[in-house]
């Protein structure tokens, strides 16, 4: 894998991540695909919308069908019918966060299904070797997901703790690949403490990955405190290595950590605010469950070149959302991801041309004609 970098606007970044599998222009932001499918979405859509990347769910996926099944059937990229790179995650925050019961040592962490109450063992090995079975493009190391708040004693023993597993996973990752130019990403761990990023970083440095997740954080800390720790904390990241921002987030989330020099994102957001009636639009927020909306016969953007915008109108919307339709979790996924993908390469052309700071003061102006306030989470 190799990182170019094209362009800089003071922070933001404009680059292309190089894979087996295909260039990923950054900033990016990946589609998550838990369980081998965006859900509500075909793949093709996908594609057409623009995004270079999407993201597979280890937990999910060692669960059901398996990882070597998966592998059998050809490799996810097959199984999901998925020609470009596919970044998977360690699968450590989904035991932590959905595990019926789970218990940490040195070794790993031992847990039951949250589907049938089954019994694994997921070490750092396991994870990497799981990611090789499924044919992940970029895989993550395993860590521990400092959760929120945490003293920094307690961030500190979680942050060693994730720098020895990164260790192993760097040997794992050695031991299972093929040599076809596939990466291995490092995460930054530390909770809200510049001593403990700053260390974690030097930690992950000294180990050496293909590229830098800033992880533990849309958490609970709230916005402010993570700006404050990607303003610490990008700095010290190598400038020739891609920067991932795990698990974020809303529009405005994107916009200024892409101002901070992140350059890759995830987050369940758009789908899941998709089947929940929730649509975004350059102009806002619109809550398609309101009211306000059932004889309303404006498009969610009649400007917008995706059909789901500009050929539905929002009374039909409603409606479809009010009688708990698949159309509608299918037709507002479609419009929030090519809402997300038209902002990211906004702001790759912003980079560009050196206007960065003008889109974002414009991209403020507009949120605010949106029928939810601006930027309240959802």
């Amino acid at each position: 894998m190799d990182f170019i970098l094209h362009s800089k606007d003071k922070n933001a970044r404009r680059g292309k991540v190089i894979t087996p599998r295909g260039e990923i222009r950054t900033p990016a932001f990946m589609p998550v695909g838990t369980a081998g499918t965006v859900k509500a979405m075909y793949m093709e859509q996908v594609k057409d919308l623009g995004a270079d990347i999407v993201l597979g769910n280890t937990y999910h996926l060692m669960l059901r069908p398996g990882a070597e099944e998966v592998a059998e059937l050809g490799g996810l990229h097959d199984f999901m019918k998925w020609e470009g790179p596919i970044l998977t995650d360690s699968g450590g925050f989904q035991v932590m966060s959905l595990s019926k019961l789970r218990k940490m040592s040195e070794e790993g962490v031992n847990f039951q299904s949250h589907i049938d109450g089954k019994s694994y063992m997921l070490t750092p090995e396991r994870s990497i070797e799981i990611q090789t079975l499924l044919g992940a493009n970029i895989r993550m190391i395993l860590d521990e997901c400092t959760p929120f708040p945490a003293t920094e004693k307690q961030a500190r023993d979680s942050m060693a703790l994730s720098t020895r597993w990164a260790e192993r996973s760097k040997k794992a990752f050695q031991l299972y690949d093929k040599g076809e130019g596939d990466a291995l990403f490092g995460i930054v761990q530390g909770g809200v403490y510049e001593n403990l990023r700053l260390e974690s970083v030097s930690n992950l440095l000294d180990i050496g990955f293909d590229g830098y997740a800033v992880g533990g954080l849309a958490v609970g800390e709230g916005q402010e405190e993570m700006l404050k720790v990607l303003e610490f904390t990008v700095p010290a990241l190598p400038e020739d290595k891609p920067r991932y921002l795990m698990g974020v987030g809303t529009p405005e989330d994107l916009v200024l950590s892409v101002a901070k020099g992140i350059d890759m994102f995830d987050c369940v957001m758009p789908t899941r605010a998709g089947r929940h009636g929730l649509a975004y639009t350059r102009k806002g927020k619109v809550n398609l469950k309101n009211a306000r909306h059932a004889n309303d016969p404006r498009p969610l953007d009649e400007e917008c070149d995706c059909p789901a915008a500009s050929q539905y109108s929002r009374a039909y919307l409603h409606h479809l959302v009010r009688c708990g339709e698949y159309l509608a979790a299918m037709l507002l996924t479609w419009n929030n991801l090519h809402y997300y993908q038209s902002l990211m390469q906004e702001m790759r052309q912003n980079i560009e041309a050196g206007s960065f700071e003008a889109f974002v003061a414009a991209f403020y102006r507009d949120q605010n004609e949106g029928d939810i306030p601006p930027f309240e989470k959802a």
